[in-house]
């Protein structure tokens, strides 16, 4: 697999650079790069409040690929403390962007990559990425929304302008950002045919409320009954399927690649003249901007996702939780294929 160069580990954590010698927190480091054992549990500063930024109790968090990435050394870049998203209780907010103990959502904003992320007891987060997210949910039901739905929900409904009655092929339906994806889009009324490589997982996308599930192929476009009729893709599979996504598309169809389960190896030797359809629109999402300038945290209804959820209108358990000590499980049963869903840890 093709990897970006190997990032540079700091030679210390930031929070101890920061505050050696004030209130302590247990987190997990990354002792170097490579496998499950550069996870590391230890005590390390507490990162202090400053302006701008939200300090946040963690009660939970969810554990994504890019974290794998990062550890493995095969991210562009890679904080000490991991982790891009988390779920938790402000402890504290100079600029009083959020009040002191109202739960929050956070994600991004450099979390894990640039900065200490959320595998620890405290992480410090920019105000631009932290909503508000209230409803009377456990935690790990709260852990399971963050990047997954406002991931989902962006590329379905801003990327691709989905609406009720049009017709989605989701690529890659079966991972946790899939099935966010095909929850969302089934809600919204649209008309979702979901893929996926194991047969076996056909009854769990027609759980989900799939029309139909399809074998994931590499031109799936020659396949698929509906090809040239198709309103959107979402493609998860990634830079090896793209260019058959949207081939399959109506004229003016678009489809949106915010996923690489099929691996990071780009496009060999690609040439649109010779290799891209006609008349449709290729979208692209990477949800390291939120945050950013025109890609406010706040423009996503993470509180609306969370109350449809409480309400029975989403169907948004976590497929596993873990216990903090259990960090090396879950990169375990993530890197193995064994999640089946979204999967969390609680901190407390």
């Amino acid at each position: 697999m093709t990897t970006t160069k190997t990032p540079a580990l700091p030679t210390a954590p930031a929070a101890v650079r920061e505050a050696a010698g004030g209130p302590t927190m247990r987190a997990i480091i990354l002792d170097g790069f490579g496998d499950l054992d550069v996870l590391t549990y230890t005590d390390i500063p507490k990162p202090l409040p400053k302006q701008g930024e939200v300090v946040i109790r963690v009660k939970g968090f969810g554990i994504n690929h890019a974290e794998m990435h990062m550890r493995r050394g095969e991210w562009a870049e890679a904080a000490e403390v991991s982790g891009i998203e988390c779920v938790g209780v402000v402890e504290a907010c100079p600029g009083g962007e959020f009040p002191v103990g109202a739960k929050v959502a956070a994600l991004m904003g450099g979390l894990g990559r640039t900065i200490n992320g959320s595998y620890a007891q405290f992480t410090r987060v920019r105000a631009e990425n932290v909503a508000l997210i209230e409803a009377e949910l456990p935690w790990d039901q709260l852990a399971a929304l963050p990047e997954t739905y406002a991931t989902a929900w962006t590329c379905l409904f801003r990327n691709l302008d989905l609406t009720a009655g049009q017709t989605v092929v989701i690529r890659g339906a079966t991972s946790s950002f899939g099935q966010a994806a095909v929850k969302l889009a089934v809600e919204a009324g649209a008309r979702v045919i979901a893929t996926t490589r194991n047969r076996n997982r056909f009854g769990l996308l027609a759980s989900l409320g799939v029309d139909r599930a399809e074998l994931e192929i590499p031109d799936l476009s020659a396949h698929i009954a509906e090809a040239k009729h198709i309103d959107a893709v979402l493609d998860l599979v990634g830079n090896s399927t793209i260019l058959d996504s949207l081939n399959m598309l109506r004229r003016g169809g678009t489809a949106c690649l915010a996923g690489w389960l099929g691996g990071l190896d780009p496009i060999a030797d690609f040439n649109p003249l010779l290799q891209m359809a006609s008349g449709v629109n290729l979208s692209f999402f990477g949800s390291f901007v939120f945050g950013t300038p025109g890609f406010a945290l706040a423009d996503v209804p993470l509180q609306d996702i969370a109350d449809k959820v409480r309400d029975g209108r989403l169907q948004a358990a976590p497929s596993r939780v873990f216990s903090f000590d259990q960090i090396r499980e879950a990169h375990r049963v993530m890197e193995a294929g064994e999640a089946g869903g979204k999967m969390v840890v609680l901190v407390d």
